[in-house]
């Protein structure tokens, strides 16, 4: 089929940066607990900077290597970043002022202070020269410029100050400019001893530095000091083909993402035009890269807060995740899997029946293999630990770690580590796909022969994460799902054809094939008078040959319903295109993850839940599976479950045609919020067991 014309998408960069506003919002919302709007805000920035640190890189990589080429909306790399740094701009500014003008103010009235220099006492001072002398100086070292002494390198994302100074030193040189480089083992957050008045106060770790800078340059006189920041291209490139050693070959890649190219310069808005120039001139930096904010140049580091303040009543309150009912009569996981299929939805439910299934799988007497994919797993993983136990229990365990899983590679690596010393065996994927699918299975001898047991997901096997970010687990040991998940882990370790599944869908093969026959089934259903529908929820959507589909299923009087947290490239609301698709997204205490696919066909709904959203690298350059949800029951749940987020009218958006997001308006005097309504219902017993 035709892949969608360039006029009818949406610059996914520019999608991206909606994205981080609409984040930015839940900073600004009254409703929302204060310090968790500190936290919302901090998130916002974190994401902008691994935005910078991938997408801008890329496409300045881009524009280098084919300044000529165009993006699926038809604009050439000078263009986006043009578009970028108009936007992004904007976005930083409601950064600071979101901080500037509310936060800061409502956390000091509520006794938690972030205190500015020009509001030290001599007693906070006092304590504060004392701590510089003690705990700062002795690991900073002060980098004058001069011929004999170049500019150092600048890590990325560090915090570093440039200072204009006069005099001789010691042995007569003299000196105009040198560089102060805070190390990342310092606090960015300084506590202040607790006073006779009460509440908590802070002072960020910048300012005191810019205070006592005078200290690390004796005899010299200070002009200046100002802050300033670096963002690299942290994206790690390795020729796997040419590669012997994966695993090696992404250490030694490691070591270079601190000092990437350079793709944004932060400085503090009265840093000089001056030495701005000279940073812009020793990074090679353009105008377009340079972000001019107020003190603190990383937002970011104000997360330290939120965790060092002893605030409960300024964050959400406590949430008990619900068990099923099944899994509260005992400990038996595999007894109760056996019943019928499990289906857990996480947050909401918790996630301590997927460590139990593999703790019990370690020490079952019964269990003679336990296989599982790994993406990501967060430090002193107890996912792991579970495995450790299994292979130092004699079970056969293998684990397909993905090593490229971005910014934790270092940490698969230390795990495949611990893996390997306990017996594992550790594979990593495929050679040119990432692993993302997320499976375990174990292999159990029972009296009627081995059964295989099987977890599949939609999110990663994190227990911190779990806890955060909402998404479906199942757990069933059907035997044609079970043999399609043998089948796929005998491809990931092994040297197979392709396997025929059963009843999965798996990129790089089928998934996307599968989804566009799907959408063009309801199309045919709507055309004979029959029910027809979609909704799909997931992260982001921008293949185009799948949004030309959804255009064709529109045009076809089919009712589309998209749930798209992130990017989102389609046009909605389009006439004679897409008058019939809604697009709406939800920010709010928990992250949306889950990807849900549903079609109504002909009164007969499918399901897929899946690990895949709908972008090119998940349908063709990586190993993704689409699981069926057959129990009518979780059919009848989820479809629940994805109403509940279309009725949301408090922290939902909705996408308007021209790429820009609208809040959705209050349908009535009592608001409705997916979120907290699935936490009461998931609390209450939902789902019922059939």
């Amino acid at each position: 089929m035709n892949v969608a014309a360039p006029s009818t998408l949406i610059n996914r960069e520019l999608s991206q940066l909606e994205f981080n506003q609409r984040v930015l919002a839940q900073a600004r919302d009254p409703a929302v607990p204060l310090l968790e709007r500190l936290r919302f805000l901090c998130i916002s920035s974190s994401n902008l900077d691994e935005f910078f640190e991938i997408r801008v890189a890329g496409i300045k990589q881009m524009q280098e290597s084919s300044p000529q080429s165009t993006s699926p909306d038809g604009l050439r790399p000078a263009q986006q970043l043009a578009a970028i740094h108009k936007r992004a701009s904007r976005l930083v500014a409601d950064q600071y002022d979101c901080l500037g003008s509310m936060l800061l103010p409502e956390l000091a009235a509520a006794g938690v202070g972030l205190v500015p220099r020009g509001a030290w006492d001599e007693e906070v001072r006092s304590w504060l020269a004392d701590f510089f002398e003690k705990e700062i100086e002795p690991v900073l070292s002060p980098l004058a410029l001069d011929p004999a002494r170049p500019f150092p390198r600048i890590q990325n994302k560090s915090l570093n100050f440039i200072v204009r100074l006069q005099g001789e030193d010691a042995f007569g040189r003299e000196a105009t400019l040198a560089i102060v480089q805070a190390p990342r083992s310092l606090p960015r957050v300084v506590p202040l001893p607790a006073r006779a008045e009460g509440g908590q106060q802070f002072v960020l770790l910048s300012t005191i530095i810019e205070e006592f800078v005078p200290r690390l340059f004796e005899g010299m006189i200070i002009d200046e000091c100002h802050q300033f920041r670096l963002t690299r291209n942290s994206d790690l490139f390795v020729d796997e083909e040419e590669a012997d050693d994966l695993r090696r070959a992404l250490e030694g890649e490691l070591a270079h993402r601190r000092y990437g190219a350079a793709v944004r310069l932060e400085t503090t808005t009265d840093c000089p035009a001056e030495l701005v120039k000279i940073l812009a001139k020793q990074f090679g930096i353009g105008a377009h890269d340079i972000y001019a904010v107020p003190s603190p140049v990383n937002l970011h580091r104000l997360s330290a807060i939120y965790d060092l303040a002893q605030r409960p009543d300024l964050k959400y309150p406590p949430f008990q995740p619900s068990l099923p009912r099944r899994l509260g009569d005992g400990p038996d996981v595999f007894a109760a899997i056996r019943q019928s299929d499990l289906l857990l939805h996480h947050p909401f439910q918790s996630f301590a029946p997927v460590v139990n299934f593999l703790r019990q799988a370690a020490t079952d007497p019964k269990v003679l293999a336990i296989k599982q994919t790994l993406y990501r797993t967060g430090a002193d993983s107890t996912i792991v630990d579970a495995l450790v136990a299994a292979a130092q229990a004699g079970k056969d365990v293998t684990v397909v770690i993905e090593l490229r899983a971005r910014f934790d590679e270092e940490a698969n690596i230390e795990l495949s580590d611990r893996l390997q010393e306990a017996g594992a065996h550790v594979m990593y994927g495929v050679v040119g796909f990432k692993t993302h699918a997320k499976l375990a299975l174990v292999a159990r001898r029972e009296q009627d022969g081995i059964r295989r047991y099987c977890h599949l997901g939609t999110g990663n096997y994190h227990s911190r994460t779990a806890r955060a970010y909402t998404d479906y687990g199942l757990f069933t040991c059907a035997p044609d799902i079970g043999q399609d998940v043998h089948e796929v882990f005998l491809q990931l370790t092994s040297l197979t054809r392709k396997p025929r599944l059963n009843c999965l869908l798996q990129s790089p093969f089928d998934l996307h094939r599968a989804m566009l026959a799907k959408l063009e089934r309801e199309a045919e259903h709507a055309a004979a008078g029959r029910p027809a529908r979609v909704i799909l929820k997931m992260n982001a959507l921008v293949e185009p040959e799948s949004i030309e589909m959804l255009y064709k299923v529109s045009q076809a009087g089919v009712q589309v319903d998209l749930i798209i947290r992130g990017v989102c490239a389609l046009r909605p609301g389009v006439p004679g295109l897409s008058e019939n698709i809604r697009v709406r997204s939800i920010v709010g205490r928990f992250l949306e993850h889950s990807r849900v696919f549903w079609f109504a066909n002909d009164g007969e709904p499918e399901i897929f839940c899946s690990s895949a959203d709908w972008m090119d690298r998940n349908f063709f350059r990586r190993v993704e599976i689409a699981f069926p949800i057959r129990r009518p029951k979780y059919k009848q749940n989820i479809l629940r479950d994805l109403e509940a987020y279309l009725r949301d009218d408090t922290q939902a958006w909705e996408l308007d045609q021209d790429g820009g997001y609208r809040r959705v308006a209050v349908s009535g005097a009592e608001r409705r919020m997916a979120q907290s309504e699935l936490m009461a219902a998931y609390t209450a017993g939902r789902p019922l067991e059939e």
